[in-house]
Protein backbone atom coordinates (compact mmCIF):
# COMPACT_ATOMS: atom_id res chain seq x y z
CA UNK A 1 0.00 0.00 0.00
CA UNK A 2 2.67 2.53 0.46
CA UNK A 3 3.70 2.30 -3.01
CA UNK A 4 0.36 3.96 -3.99
CA UNK A 5 0.53 6.67 -1.33
CA UNK A 6 4.18 8.14 -0.50
CA UNK A 7 5.83 5.99 -3.00
CA UNK A 8 4.82 7.82 -6.24
CA UNK A 9 3.94 11.60 -4.68
CA UNK A 10 6.72 12.70 -1.91
CA UNK A 11 4.17 14.73 -0.05
CA UNK A 12 1.44 13.66 2.65
CA UNK A 13 -2.31 14.34 0.72
CA UNK A 14 -4.65 16.33 2.22
CA UNK A 15 -8.59 14.26 2.48
CA UNK A 16 -9.72 16.13 -0.36
CA UNK A 17 -7.01 15.12 -2.43
CA UNK A 18 -7.45 11.79 -1.42
CA UNK A 19 -11.16 11.82 -2.19
CA UNK A 20 -10.52 13.33 -5.53
CA UNK A 21 -8.21 10.33 -6.60
CA UNK A 22 -10.25 7.80 -5.32
CA UNK A 23 -13.54 9.76 -7.26
CA UNK A 24 -11.72 9.59 -10.47
CA UNK A 25 -10.15 6.97 -11.26
CA UNK A 26 -13.22 5.03 -9.58
CA UNK A 27 -15.53 6.57 -12.56
CA UNK A 28 -13.19 5.60 -15.43
CA UNK A 29 -12.64 1.90 -13.91
CA UNK A 30 -16.69 1.72 -13.68
CA UNK A 31 -16.90 3.78 -17.23
CA UNK A 32 -14.49 0.92 -19.16
CA UNK A 33 -16.33 -1.72 -16.84
CA UNK A 34 -19.33 -0.64 -18.53
CA UNK A 35 -17.85 -0.89 -22.14
CA UNK A 36 -16.42 -4.24 -21.36
CA UNK A 37 -13.10 -3.14 -21.09
CA UNK A 38 -11.04 -4.89 -18.51
CA UNK A 39 -8.83 -2.21 -17.32
CA UNK A 40 -6.92 -1.53 -14.65
CA UNK A 41 -7.58 -0.60 -10.88
CA UNK A 42 -3.73 0.23 -10.31
CA UNK A 43 -3.60 2.48 -13.96
CA UNK A 44 -6.18 4.05 -13.00
CA UNK A 45 -5.02 4.98 -8.89
CA UNK A 46 -1.62 5.38 -10.26
CA UNK A 47 -3.13 8.28 -12.72
CA UNK A 48 -5.29 9.60 -10.41
CA UNK A 49 -2.03 9.77 -7.93
CA UNK A 50 0.01 11.18 -10.13
CA UNK A 51 -2.36 13.76 -11.49
CA UNK A 52 -3.81 15.13 -8.04
CA UNK A 53 0.52 14.96 -6.68
CA UNK A 54 1.29 17.58 -10.14
CA UNK A 55 -2.43 19.90 -8.56
CA UNK A 56 -1.30 20.51 -5.05
CA UNK A 57 2.15 21.40 -6.35
CA UNK A 58 3.85 18.03 -4.86
CA UNK A 59 7.31 16.16 -5.82
CA UNK A 60 6.25 13.39 -8.31
CA UNK A 61 8.39 10.22 -7.63
CA UNK A 62 8.63 9.70 -11.30
CA UNK A 63 11.35 7.06 -11.16
CA UNK A 64 8.62 4.87 -8.85
CA UNK A 65 5.82 5.88 -11.44
CA UNK A 66 8.40 4.49 -14.10
CA UNK A 67 8.92 0.94 -12.50
CA UNK A 68 5.37 0.68 -12.12
CA UNK A 69 4.37 1.37 -15.59
CA UNK A 70 7.56 -0.54 -16.97
CA UNK A 71 5.43 -3.80 -14.28
CA UNK A 72 2.58 -2.96 -17.04
CA UNK A 73 4.51 -3.86 -19.83
CA UNK A 74 6.61 -6.36 -18.41
CA UNK A 75 4.04 -8.64 -16.30
CA UNK A 76 1.47 -9.26 -19.65
CA UNK A 77 4.18 -10.45 -21.95
CA UNK A 78 6.11 -12.20 -18.72
CA UNK A 79 2.55 -14.08 -18.57
CA UNK A 80 2.17 -14.60 -21.99
CA UNK A 81 5.40 -16.38 -22.52
CA UNK A 82 4.65 -18.16 -19.17
CA UNK A 83 1.16 -19.49 -20.60
CA UNK A 84 2.07 -20.16 -24.24
CA UNK A 85 4.51 -22.55 -22.92
CA UNK A 86 2.38 -24.31 -20.19
CA UNK A 87 -0.47 -24.77 -22.71
CA UNK A 88 1.77 -26.12 -25.59
CA UNK A 89 2.94 -28.55 -22.94
CA UNK A 90 -0.35 -29.89 -21.68
CA UNK A 91 -1.85 -30.03 -25.35
CA UNK A 92 1.45 -31.83 -25.94
CA UNK A 93 0.52 -33.89 -23.30
CA UNK A 94 -3.16 -34.23 -23.85
CA UNK A 95 -2.62 -35.80 -27.63
CA UNK A 96 -0.60 -38.38 -26.35
CA UNK A 97 -3.01 -39.61 -23.50
CA UNK A 98 -5.20 -42.43 -25.16
CA UNK A 99 -6.46 -43.72 -22.06
CA UNK A 100 -8.78 -41.48 -19.65
CA UNK A 101 -9.00 -38.69 -21.86
CA UNK A 102 -12.77 -37.92 -20.33
CA UNK A 103 -11.48 -38.15 -16.43
CA UNK A 104 -8.17 -35.76 -17.21
CA UNK A 105 -10.65 -33.44 -18.86
CA UNK A 106 -12.62 -33.30 -15.79
CA UNK A 107 -9.89 -33.05 -13.75
CA UNK A 108 -8.60 -30.15 -15.37
CA UNK A 109 -12.58 -28.74 -14.91
CA UNK A 110 -11.89 -28.99 -11.26
CA UNK A 111 -8.20 -27.64 -11.48
CA UNK A 112 -9.52 -24.75 -13.52
CA UNK A 113 -12.16 -23.72 -10.89
CA UNK A 114 -9.57 -23.96 -7.88
CA UNK A 115 -6.87 -22.08 -10.05
CA UNK A 116 -10.02 -19.51 -10.66
CA UNK A 117 -9.82 -19.02 -6.67
CA UNK A 118 -6.28 -18.91 -6.77
CA UNK A 119 -6.71 -15.64 -9.57
CA UNK A 120 -9.62 -14.00 -7.43
CA UNK A 121 -6.74 -14.54 -3.91
CA UNK A 122 -3.62 -12.40 -5.86
CA UNK A 123 -6.63 -9.69 -7.43
CA UNK A 124 -7.45 -8.79 -3.93
CA UNK A 125 -3.82 -8.97 -2.49
CA UNK A 126 -3.10 -6.55 -5.33
CA UNK A 127 -6.29 -4.24 -5.67
CA UNK A 128 -7.37 -4.17 -2.04
CA UNK A 129 -4.05 -2.61 -1.65
CA UNK A 130 -4.99 0.08 -4.65
CA UNK A 131 -8.12 1.04 -3.45
CA UNK A 132 -7.42 1.50 0.05
CA UNK A 133 -3.72 2.00 0.19
CA UNK A 134 -4.35 6.08 0.07
CA UNK A 135 -6.92 6.18 2.97
CA UNK A 136 -4.35 3.62 4.86
CA UNK A 137 -1.46 6.43 4.96
CA UNK A 138 -4.32 9.32 6.83
CA UNK A 139 -3.89 6.71 9.74
CA UNK A 140 -8.00 7.24 10.12
CA UNK A 141 -8.81 3.53 10.53
CA UNK A 142 -6.33 0.42 10.69
CA UNK A 143 -5.09 -0.89 7.60
CA UNK A 144 -5.96 -4.16 8.26
CA UNK A 145 -9.89 -3.03 8.62
CA UNK A 146 -9.48 -1.20 5.53
CA UNK A 147 -8.44 -3.97 3.24
CA UNK A 148 -11.48 -6.01 4.78
CA UNK A 149 -13.87 -3.21 3.61
CA UNK A 150 -11.93 -3.20 -0.06
CA UNK A 151 -11.97 -7.11 -0.33
CA UNK A 152 -15.88 -7.42 0.56
CA UNK A 153 -16.24 -4.56 -1.86
CA UNK A 154 -14.68 -6.18 -4.07
CA UNK A 155 -16.39 -9.04 -4.35
CA UNK A 156 -19.48 -7.45 -4.50
CA UNK A 157 -18.37 -5.72 -7.68
CA UNK A 158 -17.43 -9.12 -8.78
CA UNK A 159 -21.18 -10.67 -8.34
CA UNK A 160 -22.91 -7.50 -9.49
CA UNK A 161 -20.92 -5.54 -12.40
CA UNK A 162 -18.29 -8.40 -13.65
CA UNK A 163 -20.13 -10.57 -16.11
CA UNK A 164 -19.59 -7.73 -18.82
CA UNK A 165 -15.45 -8.01 -18.45
CA UNK A 166 -15.70 -11.57 -17.56
CA UNK A 167 -17.27 -12.14 -20.97
CA UNK A 168 -14.88 -9.62 -23.10
CA UNK A 169 -11.60 -11.88 -21.12
CA UNK A 170 -13.24 -15.01 -21.88
CA UNK A 171 -14.74 -14.70 -25.10
CA UNK A 172 -13.96 -12.09 -26.92
CA UNK A 173 -10.01 -12.30 -26.95
CA UNK A 174 -10.31 -15.79 -28.22
CA UNK A 175 -12.07 -19.28 -27.92
CA UNK A 176 -11.05 -20.84 -24.43
CA UNK A 177 -11.28 -24.80 -24.11
CA UNK A 178 -10.42 -26.28 -20.47
CA UNK A 179 -7.19 -26.90 -20.66
CA UNK A 180 -6.85 -23.26 -21.82
CA UNK A 181 -8.59 -21.71 -19.41
CA UNK A 182 -6.77 -23.47 -16.59
CA UNK A 183 -3.79 -22.24 -18.02
CA UNK A 184 -4.76 -18.27 -18.79
CA UNK A 185 -5.45 -18.56 -14.95
CA UNK A 186 -2.71 -20.39 -13.20
CA UNK A 187 -0.42 -17.91 -15.21
CA UNK A 188 -2.13 -14.84 -14.77
CA UNK A 189 -2.36 -15.20 -10.85
CA UNK A 190 1.14 -16.30 -10.74
CA UNK A 191 1.96 -12.89 -12.25
CA UNK A 192 -0.31 -11.20 -9.90
CA UNK A 193 1.36 -13.50 -7.05
CA UNK A 194 4.97 -12.59 -7.79
CA UNK A 195 4.42 -8.48 -8.04
CA UNK A 196 2.28 -8.63 -4.98
CA UNK A 197 5.53 -9.99 -3.14
CA UNK A 198 7.34 -7.61 -4.51
CA UNK A 199 4.96 -4.49 -3.41
CA UNK A 200 4.49 -3.39 -7.25
CA UNK A 201 0.67 -2.11 -7.95
CA UNK A 202 0.70 -4.17 -11.84
CA UNK A 203 -2.74 -4.59 -13.44
CA UNK A 204 -4.69 -7.27 -13.22
CA UNK A 205 -6.38 -7.11 -16.39
CA UNK A 206 -3.13 -6.92 -18.19
CA UNK A 207 -2.02 -9.78 -16.31
CA UNK A 208 -5.06 -11.83 -17.22
CA UNK A 209 -5.29 -10.71 -20.87
CA UNK A 210 -1.33 -11.46 -21.39
CA UNK A 211 -2.15 -15.00 -20.57
CA UNK A 212 -5.48 -15.55 -22.65
CA UNK A 213 -3.58 -14.05 -25.52
CA UNK A 214 -0.58 -16.53 -24.58
CA UNK A 215 -2.95 -19.51 -24.90
CA UNK A 216 -4.68 -17.78 -28.14
CA UNK A 217 -1.31 -17.99 -29.88
CA UNK A 218 -0.38 -21.70 -29.59
CA UNK A 219 -3.64 -21.68 -31.65
CA UNK A 220 -1.88 -19.21 -34.06
CA UNK A 221 -2.08 -15.13 -34.54
CA UNK A 222 -5.47 -15.57 -36.17
CA UNK A 223 -7.05 -16.89 -33.18
CA UNK A 224 -6.37 -13.22 -31.54
CA UNK A 225 -9.28 -11.10 -32.00
CA UNK A 226 -7.57 -7.69 -33.10
CA UNK A 227 -10.49 -5.33 -32.62
CA UNK A 228 -10.82 -6.59 -28.89
CA UNK A 229 -6.65 -6.44 -28.48
CA UNK A 230 -7.28 -2.86 -30.05
CA UNK A 231 -10.06 -1.96 -27.75
CA UNK A 232 -8.74 -3.27 -24.55
CA UNK A 233 -5.01 -1.30 -25.34
CA UNK A 234 -6.90 1.39 -26.11
CA UNK A 235 -8.54 1.45 -22.45
CA UNK A 236 -5.24 0.57 -21.09
CA UNK A 237 -3.31 3.64 -21.74
CA UNK A 238 -6.39 6.18 -21.76
CA UNK A 239 -7.54 4.95 -18.20
CA UNK A 240 -4.45 6.03 -16.22
CA UNK A 241 -4.32 9.19 -18.61
CA UNK A 242 -7.93 10.74 -18.03
CA UNK A 243 -8.07 9.75 -14.07
CA UNK A 244 -4.52 11.84 -13.99
CA UNK A 245 -6.05 14.70 -16.12
CA UNK A 246 -9.56 14.48 -14.13
CA UNK A 247 -8.13 14.71 -11.17
CA UNK A 248 -5.75 17.45 -11.75
CA UNK A 249 -8.37 19.56 -13.10
CA UNK A 250 -10.85 18.69 -10.46
CA UNK A 251 -8.57 19.73 -7.55
CA UNK A 252 -7.72 22.79 -9.27
CA UNK A 253 -11.39 23.89 -9.49
CA UNK A 254 -12.22 22.85 -6.07
CA UNK A 255 -9.49 24.98 -4.63
CA UNK A 256 -10.10 27.99 -6.38
CA UNK A 257 -13.84 28.01 -5.75
CA UNK A 258 -13.09 27.81 -2.20
CA UNK A 259 -10.24 30.24 -1.98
Amino acid sequence: MRTIGKGIVKADLDFVAIIITLICSGFFVTLATFFRIPTSTSQAIVGGVVGVGLAVGAEVNYSKVLTIVGSWIICPFLVMALSFSLSFLLNFILRRIRVGVILVQNALGWLAIFSACYVAYSMGANNAGNAVGLIANLGIIHPTILLSIGGVAIAVGAATYGKKVADTVGKGITPLDIPGAFVAQVSSAFGLHLFSILGIPVSTSSAIVGAVVGVGLTKGVKAISQKTMWTILIGWVLTPCLAAGSSFLLYKMITIAFK
